[in-house]
């Protein structure tokens, strides 16, 4: 099947946010110029599962432009833009049609026949977000284990599932951990994150979060993005733990810490961002305020657990696009934004450009290191180059204007020796 999407009809509009995109992204665009003369990807099938929104699409134009078949899927059900997809598909006069299985809202088993859908052009790398697409090589598409070449995951989740994998003994080809690169999780996981989930928020609930209480669960990178940024719109901010590192770091960067079962009876609004399941459960509902609104930045939808709400709450109701109330007693009422999926590409449009185009700039140098090298790689979790991550963030600063001092031979020297 060539492609399935929502509506073609839509592409006007989802070129319209593509072109924006591309006007903010300078390490895209520089890195489209090389691969456009390099061709780096020639006579190579990429298959992506990516959050499918504009940002994405303009990563798979510079993978495009470098020679690659692109095969597209979204990373999420309620992150895909029906109009960004559709443009993908159509194309416009630089950049050919893309294969693309990706529909807004889809059902789980939609999502997973669009994940089987890219899988079966037998691409040669994969980009991955969440190892959607590594899992489902694992589990329904075994014959392509020895036939692709290797890949670049996104995310935290996604590079638990692989070093899951890697300590198994079952991975079943090389992969990037773009995730952790400096340029990447620095900023994407920090900046990108405390900034989209609060765009998702307020687009989506319209109220104020300066005077509340706001939870923050997880303090890892995306964990300590959310506090700053809740911080500095004026909440109080809460942080629940169980890394008892992170919990020094977070009372030592000026916020409360409590167990999740006390932050539930003080919090108006609770972001979490585990990477875990059960984060936020029955026993945590039983003591929450009068409108409490839930919400999820982790990768998957299952850190609240919304299921037990949708179950045993007394009524519920959709109180606004992207708003669930269920009603827990006679007149108390909790509220879950996004159905407990990312909020802030299921209620926003994700990271701003300008932070994705440092996350996506490392997945373009990486999956290019995987076509130039992937014969001498092993099938385990390699890091990304130091040599990438710096390029990426020389581009950066030169994309900003920015300079900055260099090591004098002598300083050089002595940095590499023992002696004073």
């Amino acid at each position: 099947m060539d492609s399935v999407i929502r509506d073609i009809s839509l592409y006007p509009s989802g070129e319209n946010k593509i072109e924006w995109v591309r006007r903010n992204m300078p390490l895209l665009n520089g890195i489209r110029a090389d691969f456009a003369r390099e061709k780096p990807f020639a006579g190579l099938t990429v298959g992506l599962s990516v959050h499918l929104e504009a940002k994405t699409a303009y990563l798979c134009r510079v993978l495009q432009a470098g020679g690659a078949n692109m095969i597209v899927t979204g990373s999420n059900p309620l992150s895909t833009q029906d109009d960004v997809a559709a443009a993908l598909a159509h194309g416009n006069g630089e950049s050919a049609p893309m294969h693309v299985y990706a529909l807004h809202g889809c059902t789980a088993a939609e999502y997973e026949q669009n994940i089987d859908w890219v899988l079966s052009h037998r691409p040669d790398i994969l980009i991955d977000d969440g190892s959607d697409l590594v899992s489902a090589v694992m589990e329904r598409h075994p014959e392509l284990k020895d036939h692709i070449l290797g890949g670049c995951e996104e995310t935290t989740t996604g590079v638990i599932r692989l070093k899951a994998m890697e300590k198994a003994g079952v991975l079943p080809f090389p992969m990037m951990d773009v995730n952790d690169a400096d340029c990447k999780h620095l900023f994407d996981n920090r900046y990108g994150t405390g900034q989209s989930v609060f765009d998702g928020i307020d687009r989506t609930t319209n109220l104020i979060v300066a005077g509340k209480s706001c939870v923050v669960a997880g303090y890892g990178w995306c964990g300590k993005g959310v506090a700053m940024r809740a911080k500095g719109l004026g909440a109080h901010v809460i942080v629940t733990e169980v890394d008892p590192v992170k919990t020094i770091e977070a009372i030592m960067d000026g916020f409360s810490v409590l167990p999740m079962a006390e932050a539930a009876r003080v919090g108006d609004l609770f972001v979490t961002v585990t990477g875990d399941r059960d984060v936020i459960t029955a026993e945590h509902f039983a003591n929450m305020k009068n409108g409490a609104i839930l919400c999820n930045a982790g990768h998957f939808d299952m850190e609240v657990d919304v299921k037990w709400l949708r179950e045993n709450a007394l009524e519920r109701r959709d109180m606004k696009p992207n708003i669930e109330g269920f009603r827990l007693d006679e007149d108390r009422w909790v509220y879950v934004l996004a159905q407990g999926r990312l909020v802030n590409l299921a209620s926003g449009d994700g990271h701003p450009a300008e932070i994705m185009d440092m996350s996506f700039a490392i997945q373009a140098l990486s999956a290019r290191y995987i076509a130039q090298h992937h014969s001498a790689l092993e099938k385990r979790l390699y890091a990304v180059p130091r040599d990438i991550d710096g390029q990426v963030a020389r581009r950066k600063l030169d994309a900003m204007g920015i300079r900055i001092d260099a090591l004098t031979p002598a300083q050089a020297e002595y940095l590499q020796s023992w002696r004073v």
